[in-house]
């Protein structure tokens, strides 16, 4: 049988991206509660994504956007890791949201500290899956808000970070203009 670096290359970035998705599952969170979510995208999908990211370029006035959706284009897949805001409920004593309390956040519409901190974490958790496979990656705020425009995730997910994965010659996450 022979396998060719297309197909065996493809392989490995699944695998990998499949990888990351656990690793983001079973990063550590506050109080252990988990409210982070996980996919990932190729082919057809990814393609949709680049083309959002270039739709927002425009309507955002983010030139960023369309130089990140062309990184997207020569990748082989994106993972997608969100997180819903929820609440944690540490009251009063915690104030990492700029507000005197859980409720007063609630009530203020404001966003709980916690759920991006451990969407953080999650994505540590899975570029270190990348960098351990040799799997060239970059964490990217334009994917996930390309990605949270789309709808990919159920509404409760609010934030959304993208990390595109590519195995080249050369990384195409750097020395980008």
């Amino acid at each position: 049988m022979i396998i060719d670096s297309n197909k065996a290359e493809m392989a490995v970035v699944l695998n990998t991206a499949q990888q990351m998705c656990a690793a983001a599952r079973t990063a550590p969170k506050t109080k252990g509660q988990d409210y982070i979510h996980t996919c990932i995208l190729t082919d057809a999908d990814k393609e949709a994504l680049a083309a959002k990211m270039e739709e927002l370029s425009t309507v955002l006035g983010y030139g960023f956007f369309s130089r990140d959706a062309a990184n997207v284009r020569v990748s082989k897949a994106v993972v997608l890791l969100g997180v819903e805001n929820v609440r944690r409920g540490l009251g009063a004593g915690c104030g990492y949201c700029g507000h005197k309390d859980c409720s007063a956040c609630e009530a203020a519409g404001g966003a709980c500290a916690f759920g991006p901190l451990d969407l953080g974490i999650a994505v540590g958790s899975a570029v270190s899956v990348a960098e351990d496979a040799r799997i060239d990656n970059r964490v990217m705020f334009s994917v996930g808000r390309a990605a949270l425009s789309m709808g990919i995730f159920d509404e409760k997910v609010t934030n959304v970070i993208g990390i595109p994965l590519s195995v080249s010659g050369k990384s195409p996450y750097f020395d980008r203009k």
